[in-house]
């Protein structure tokens, strides 16, 4: 009897035991379970900021290189611009001073052009060859390197031959190489005045040239007398 009871006591202990250490365990096993629940759960948190942090520094990378090629474009807009801007300054200042440059050698080559107001025109009457007279009292000397007391040279080698011809040139609007020169010599009428016989060299305008010299200043056009022909 003895025997049994102390069977069943210790077979009860053990059962106990085994219950004991099985809820134990099954402690553990849950503690452990939470352990690691909140660590992934912590893990996944950091990940995410760390996520958010990354994203957000990208973000502001991006918006800051967007303004620096923002800026630069503008920049470089601007500068082309004002490159343009200037181009077209410098074209309008070389186009205006090519005009002026344009409009001093026609006034110098033709001063009927240079104050028709002042040009004085009279009509042939047809018992001659000249058509038309003209006298312009805005006619100039037409300047001179000579100094000194001066003579007429009528000689084509001459500075003064070429002095006259200039002023012929400035009186009538011929340019020089299409001018055919029919007689330069002292005008008889005048005393110290020049008289020439002219035309173009296909002899479409022909003229009578009268000059006078001014000290200091040279040959100035008196007198210009547009011809029907050459005789």
């Amino acid at each position: 009897m003895s025997n049994d009871f102390q069977s069943g006591s210790r077979s009860g202990y053990r059962a106990k035991r085994k219950k004991t250490n099985l809820i134990l365990n099954s402690l553990i096993v849950i503690v452990l379970a939470l352990i690691f629940f909140v660590a992934y759960t912590i893990f996944l948190s950091g990940d995410d900021k760390a996520s958010q942090n990354e994203e957000q520094t990208k973000s502001a990378a991006n918006e800051s290189s967007e303004k620096e090629d923002k800026n630069t474009e503008d920049k470089t807009a601007v500068k082309e611009s004002e490159k343009n801007t200037d181009s077209e300054k410098t074209d309008s200042e070389k186009t205006d001073s090519e005009e002026s440059a344009d409009e001093e050698s026609e006034e110098a080559s033709s001063p009927e052009q240079e104050d028709d107001s002042q040009a004085v025109i009279t009509e042939g009457d047809g018992s001659s060859n000249v058509l038309r007279t003209i006298e312009n009292p805005a006619w100039k000397p037409v300047g001179t390197v000579q100094t000194g007391e001066h003579a007429p040279v009528y000689d084509s080698s001459s500075v003064d031959w070429q002095e006259m011809l200039t002023a012929i040139s400035y009186a009538t609007g011929l340019e020089e190489s299409n001018m055919t020169v029919y007689w330069l010599g002292r005008d008889k009428t005048s005393g110290n005045g020049t008289f020439s016989t002219v035309a173009s060299k296909d002899k479409s305008q022909k003229y009578n040239v009268y000059l006078e010299w001014v000290d200091g200043q040279g040959w100035k056009p008196t007198k210009v007398e547009e011809l029907t022909a050459i005789q």
